[in-house]
């Protein structure tokens, strides 16, 4: 199982809108470097979902239901998306801030790549982020 952080604004999609689908597409993602991340999805791995530009914060863990296949809304065929199945909320949003202060965090890709939308998450980044969030981490 691999583990990842998918970013959405939460006034064009929150994880509350993500809630109430239940399943549903993580597409529109237009940069290559996203796309190879979420390629590189598999069915199980677990995703933080992060609120970006409002709320700045990790609030919810998602679970890839489908890989890979293409994004209709893309014209060009060069882009995809997956499928998404909220998992839970954190008991405790861990914010950008907190991320930011934490030494343990110090390496992780949201802080050093702040621009891209699907990134890695390792397994020891993913329980700290877990623990703080107030929730067990689910690692193997």
């Amino acid at each position: 199982m691999a583990y990842w952080l998918v970013k959405s604004e939460p006034d064009t999609w929150s994880w509350d809108d993500h809630v109430a689908a239940g399943v549903d597409s993580w597409d529109g993602v237009r940069n290559h470097q996203a796309a190879n991340n979420m390629k590189a999805m598999r069915l199980g791995d677990r995703a933080f979902f992060y609120h970006s530009n409002q709320g700045k914060e990790i609030v919810g863990i998602v679970e890839v239901v489908r890989e890979y296949y293409p994004d209709p809304s893309d014209a060009s065929g060069r882009f995809g998306m997956v499928d998404m199945r909220a998992e839970r909320p954190l008991a405790h949003p861990v914010t950008l801030a907190a991320i930011k202060q934490d030494p343990a965090l110090g390496d992780l890709a949201l802080i050093r790549q702040s621009r891209l939308s699907v990134m890695p998450v390792d397994p020891a980044h993913w329980a700290h982020i877990c623990r703080l969030g107030g929730i067990a981490p689910e690692i193997p």
